[in-house]
């Protein structure tokens, strides 16, 4: 089973303990709000916890393109589009996850992009409260 099919069993079943190793060491997530990029296992980890425990419910992934494309690097790395639908509170939300593979088979890279807009700032908000209760982030990141 490849690191993207793992990852995806993984995430629908809310295993987080099985995402860790599917990622390089330094790998990069970049998320939905404007960021700069989280960096490493670790951090990837507590973002996926939050992510799957406190902001999305009734996550599902409903398709899937592979290819390639450019890493932030500028290495033309393997890609997997990943289509998913959540709910966030009373919001209904589509978005993709775009997952690039080092030489390894193992994630290199991962960005969530989330549709439609409007649901960002529900989206922000929830991740947020949750990295600044997580240690991630300062509490005054939590302040808007």
């Amino acid at each position: 089973m490849s690191a993207v099919d793992t990852f995806r069993a993984a995430v629908e079943a809310r295993d987080l303990p099985a995402l860790e190793p599917l990622f390089a060491a330094d790998a990069r997530f970049y998320s939905p709000m404007k960021f700069t990029p989280f960096a490493g296992r670790a951090v990837i980890r507590t973002v996926f916890g939050v992510l799957l425990t406190q902001v999305f419910e009734d996550f599902r992934y409903t398709g899937e393109l592979i290819g390639s494309a450019e890493t932030a690097a500028g290495v033309d790395a393997e890609s997997h589009l990943l289509v998913f639908r959540a709910a966030v509170g009373d919001l209904q939300i589509q978005g993709i996850d775009l997952i690039q593979l080092d030489e390894q088979g193992l994630i290199q890279e991962f960005t969530v992009m989330i549709r439609p807009g409007s649901a960002l700032g529900t989206v922000s908000d929830k991740v947020v409260a949750g990295l600044v209760a997580e240690g991630v982030l300062p509490a005054s990141a939590g302040a808007r």
